[in-house]
């Protein structure tokens, strides 16, 4: 509840903050430049003088279309891919897992940032190279639920019914991995939200006039001694997020476990009690 809360609380924040406050973001205060929090300015201000609250909240913007966007992309990739791979079976399984173990092997920070050097700064490119590289794991976990699904009944009866091996996974598989997708994306989200911070914070990510919490915390490093309050406030929104994040993905998949298990345990007290019937 207190990480559903805390992660509302700064969604909204994002979303109306710099709509409430009589500040722009790329507004210059030339009397309040590298001020600290006052009643004018709730963050401070950076070193040219604009309002820090609303840069950290447009920051935040940034950084969650950043990783919406990104998890989209690893999820249109890596759901299909894994699906198709645990229905298929035989080699043909086993040449797509060593295509997605090939990737693995390479290292995807880089690769992202060998992307943005030889094509330039570009957001757009850098969603879709965040997006590429983390449809990996999707992938493995959806092709697992795929093979524990592959002989159930209703499988079976749809393959007999004559449906091609797309419509028996968008029809019947997808839907039945849905939760455990789900628990992924909630622990993908922050992942890619560092992996955008540690980008920006290289200076190879997104550039002025936008910002993000990657490239306020870089800022922020810069003046941490003069004025910390510039590292503090969005390097602590950074920080409360993934923490919210990462228990939020935790609790589903604690949930998740025990409705697995309570499923089980039902299906096993069923066969027992046809088993002493007989």
């Amino acid at each position: 509840m207190v990480a559903s809360q805390l992660l509302a609380a700064i969604v909204i924040a994002a979303v109306a903050g710099p709509e409430l406050s009589p500040w722009d973001g790329e507004e210059m205060d030339w009397e309040a430049m590298e001020a600290p929090p006052s009643s004018a300015h709730w963050f401070g201000t950076d070193v040219v003088g604009r309002d820090l609250f609303v840069r950290t909240m447009e920051g935040a913007r940034v950084s969650f279309t950043v990783a919406m966007i990104a998890v989209t992309v690893s999820l249109v990739i890596g759901i299909p891919w894994g699906a198709a791979a645990g229905l298929i079976g035989g080699r043909t399984d086993q040449l797509m897992m060593r295509i997605v173990d090939g990737i693995y092997c390479l290292p995807g920070i880089l690769i992202v940032i060998l992307l943005v050097v030889m094509f330039g700064r570009n957001q757009y490119l850098l969603f879709g190279a965040l997006g590429a590289i983390s449809w990996l794991t999707i992938a493995r976990i959806v092709r697992g639920q795929t093979l524990r699904l592959r002989n159930a009944a209703f499988i079976e009866a749809a393959r007999a019914m004559g449906l091609s091996t797309a419509s028996i996974v968008r029809k019947h598989v997808i839907p039945n991995v849905i939760g455990p997708v789900v628990v992924y994306t909630t622990l993908a989200i922050p992942g890619v939200i560092l992996a955008e911070s540690f980008i920006s914070f290289l200076g190879l990510g997104i550039q002025e006039p936008d910002t993000s919490w990657g490239v306020l915390v870089s800022d922020g490093t810069q003046t941490m001694e003069s004025s910390p309050w510039l590292l503090i406030f969005p390097g602590t929104c950074l920080g409360i997020t993934i923490w919210c994040l990462n228990t939020l993905g935790d609790r589903l998949r604690d949930h998740l476990d025990n409705r697995t298990r309570g499923s089980s345990a039902i299906v096993t007290s069923t066969s027992s009690l046809d088993d002493m019937r007989a």
